[in-house]
């Protein structure tokens, strides 16, 4: 890899996809204690970052050879990618993704043209699958992140920055199987060596991390994280190698943390980010890596999230925030009883939201019932005062 390719993948993709905004936040820079900005390449094309490295694949074999089909495997984001390029160079396109994606990525991708194929339980077991279909019908494969062609695309993120805000501190990028991560820190290091790179993971999925801190080629056993896009347990060698090589720090967030960076995203941009997408700015917010004082640019780095996941994501994040307060009680399973408890809560400003009973325990006594209580409250202190007032009524409260 050289600093030319990555100038020439910019020059393929000028035409085929956005450059993407990069925006200020007041609020984010507040948490942070940096100027902080925001990629937003969930605005991209296929809602990712991913159709640079696919698109610019898939173009440079294009243009080097006749190929007429290839196959891949995706958590959802480079699938897309792949099919929108195929289907731009009239390719054919065979995609193997974990039966556990999102259907809203299945939907996009069989949308773009491409045959999918749901296998296995996360995206390692869908590359098995991918090698097997490319072994026996030989088409190209295609991998999402340990190729330099690809990483070389998603580079170009980087050169979109430096041509935004030249004069930045640091860059935090999100990192599964690394191809964003090395792309990004390889072209920086190279055009100003003085920018400091962050690679972000999940908690649950830090398979980076630990390569990066054993400055090895490390996997983990599981990955399990709500950010679905990154959740790999196998990085890639040639981007492992890359990042050991050029990134400055390598650190990792909570799924609460992460959903509370959506929620934020949803109130105070009204940008939509799924949670893999938003493992960078939670970093930033959450203050993981020390920003005080710098010129910092969060990516973003895909907005594909389920309609039906973003509910979940937002109650995460609203109890992460104490804006909700999740806890049960016991209490005399007698007339009046409720009547009581909701009078104290309501007294405090609190609003229940959910009620749910349960007689059945095998610690209650016949005449006593848990009671399993969801409330709406301003923060944290008036969610403390809720069950201050509560204890002191003599309800015995254990959060859940």
């Amino acid at each position: 890899m050289n600093v030319k390719e990555v100038e020439s993948a910019a020059a393929r993709l000028k035409y085929i996809v956005h450059h993407t905004p990069i925006n200020s936040s007041r609020t984010f820079s507040q948490m942070s204690g940096a100027e902080l900005f925001v990629k937003c390449e969930n605005l991209q094309k296929t809602g990712s970052f991913k159709v640079r490295g696919a698109y610019n694949k898939l173009a440079k074999m294009s243009e080097s050879a006749e190929v007429t089909s290839v196959v891949s495997s995706s958590a959802g984001n480079h699938a897309q990618g792949v099919a929108y390029a195929a289907n731009a160079l009239q390719m054919e396109a065979s995609i193997v993704m974990p039966r556990s994606t999102p259907i809203a990525k299945v939907a996009a991708t069989g949308g773009y043209g491409a045959k999918v194929v749901l296998h296995g339980d996360c995206y390692d077991d869908a590359y098995q699958k991918a090698v097997e279909i490319q072994q026996e019908t030989g088409a190209v494969f295609v991998h999402p992140f340990d190729d330099e062609d690809v990483i070389t695309g998603q580079g170009t993120v980087a050169l979109e920055i430096f041509q935004d805000i030249p004069t930045v501190d640091a860059v935090l990028i999100p990192a599964g199987g690394g191809g964003l991560l090395a792309g990004m820190a390889f072209y920086i290091k190279q055009i100003n060596p003085r920018v400091k790179v962050i690679g972000v993971q999940a908690q649950g999925a830090d398979a980076i991390v630990q390569s990066f801190q054993a400055k090895a080629h490390r996997f983990t056993e599981t990955s399990v994280t709500i950010a679905d896009g990154i959740s790999v347990k196998v990085p890639g060698k040639i981007t492992t190698e890359l990042i050991n090589r050029y990134v400055d720090e390598m650190i990792t967030v909570t799924d609460e943390e992460i959903a509370e960076a959506i929620l934020l995203l949803l109130e105070r941009t009204k940008m939509l980010v799924e949670p893999a997408g938003a493992v960078s700015l939670a970093a930033a917010i959450h203050k993981k890596t020390n920003l005080e004082g710098k010129r910092a640019v969060s990516v973003l780095s895909g907005g594909n999230i389920d309609v039906s996941f973003i509910h979940k994501i937002v109650e995460k994040g609203l109890i992460t925030r104490g804006r909700q307060l999740k806890f049960g009680t016991v209490m005399l399973d007698i007339p009046g009883s409720l009547q009581r408890f909701s009078g104290i809560v309501a007294g405090c400003g609190a609003n229940i939201i959910m009620v749910q009973y349960d007689r059945l325990h095998a610690d209650l006594r016949l005449n006593e019932a848990i009671l399993h209580i969801v409330c709406e409250v301003s923060g944290t202190k008036h969610g403390q005062d809720v069950i201050r007032q509560l204890e002191h009524n003599g309800y015995k409260v254990f959060l859940e």
